[in-house]
């Protein structure tokens, strides 16, 4: 078994190994950039575990952004009651698709 963290990125949880490709909120980054996510909450090393309160300390993941993406199309509609009117809104959610190249424990 290969090691293994948790880390919080944009609001979300990620299980993310070395190797991995993961869609994050978008970064303050371009494609080909190397990122550091510092917000490591556990990290697990065969038997040997760290867990955090809330986090690791000195503990890093290190990814490379590929590309970025574009999510799923959400719609809404808002209706008038009784008006006979309405509104339908679209969104498309950016994100940046990342592989996880390693994982240092503090």
């Amino acid at each position: 078994m290969s090691t293994q963290a948790v880390i919080r990125t944009g609001g979300k949880q990620a299980i993310v190994a070395p190797g991995d490709v993961i869609e994050v909120e978008l970064l303050s980054a371009t494609s080909g950039d190397e990122v550091m996510f510092d917000d490591v909450l556990m990290i697990v090393d065969g038997k040997d575990s760290k867990i955090g309160a809330p986090r690791v300390d000195g503990a890093a993941v290190t990814a490379k952004i590929l590309k970025e993406v574009k999510g799923e199309k959400l719609r809404t509609v808002f209706f008038r009651h009784r008006k006979d009117s309405m509104t339908t809104k679209g969104h498309r959610q950016k994100y940046h698709q990342v592989e996880i190249t390693g994982i240092t424990a503090g």
